[in-house]
């Protein structure tokens, strides 16, 4: 399984080492499988060296961290947790309030890094000020934020503290690329890791590509395979698709171990093509 040192920013704790293949939680703990199905596929995937686990107390208002929090009982510090507040709970009292609750469910002393999920109302400095005193506290390892443009990302580094952010978590896959015409180039330029949420698309439409299966085709791999390698080309990306079956976890696990070529990358490129001028960030 590839690694990938994740940035924490000036002044935040050391770096670690973590998986650069995550596990995203997103619609799980909401009916849709088994509970018991998910939390096989959580533990396979990481026990396979997917040490990320991605969440928010927005999903299944909270029954995801639940199901993360039963996953992670008796494996202590194997795993890397990443949760995000709600932007009307990042307040100054809000986020630290909100942040007990994560941790109750989590069944945790700490989130190792805690995300705005997208921006809201409250002031930037007021939300960094409250993610810098659980920073201090030891509730959280580091801080970050969540479906935020370069211009979002410029306005947060002028706040005191700001420059501490360790990651913007964005949608990024083959159908959606705009982040690689200013806000990857200005993370990576500020040692901000890159999470990238749903890389198979939300409604899998990399997954019919003719120009992944073609490259699938040539590594032995499939599609969804080769989309996830894509996106973890880029040693500031990393990669948290969701699964909730272990089948598609071992898939899944596997495509860490693609490595696309020049040529896969230019047929890639052919039929998903890259940005040519700035966009409107893609946020589901």
């Amino acid at each position: 399984m590839g690694k990938l040192r994740l940035a924490l920013g000036p002044g935040g704790a050391a770096p670690g080492e973590i998986s650069a293949l995550g596990q995203g939680t997103w619609l799980m703990a909401e009916g849709q499988r088994d509970p018991k199905d998910e939390e096989a596929a959580l533990a396979l995937g990481i026990d396979l060296g997917m040490n990320l686990i991605d969440t928010a107390e927005m999903y299944g208002s909270g029954t995801s961290e639940a199901l993360v929090g039963r996953v992670i009982k008796s494996r202590g510090d194997a795993v890397f947790l990443v949760s995000k507040v709600y932007p009307h709970n990042a307040s100054r009292t809000g986020a630290p309030a909100a942040c007990a609750r994560s941790l109750k469910r989590l069944g945790v002393e700490r989130i190792d890094l805690y995300l705005l999920h997208w921006r809201g109302a409250i002031p930037l400095a007021e939300t960094v000020a409250a993610f810098e005193k659980l920073k201090v506290e030891g509730k959280i390892g580091a801080w970050g934020v969540s479906n935020f443009g370069t211009a979002d990302m410029l306005e947060l580094a002028s706040v005191p503290g700001g420059k501490n952010c360790a990651a913007n978590q964005v949608l990024y896959h083959p159908d959606s690329r705009g982040i690689e015409f200013d806000l990857l180039p200005y993370c990576a330029g500020q040692n901000i890791a890159v999470m990238a949420y749903s890389p198979l698309g939300h409604s899998g439409g990399p997954l019919r590509s003719p120009a992944l299966a073609e490259v699938a085709k040539r590594h032995g791999a499939t599609p969804a395979q080769i989309a996830i390698a894509w996106g973890m080309r880029h040693p500031h990306v990393i990669s948290i698709p969701k699964s909730g079956d272990v089948a598609h976890v071992r898939d899944n696990a596997r495509a860490a171990n693609i490595a696309l070529t020049a040529a896969d990358l230019a047929v890639i490129d052919a039929a998903h093509q890259p940005p040519q001028r700035k966009q409107l960030l893609d946020m589901l």
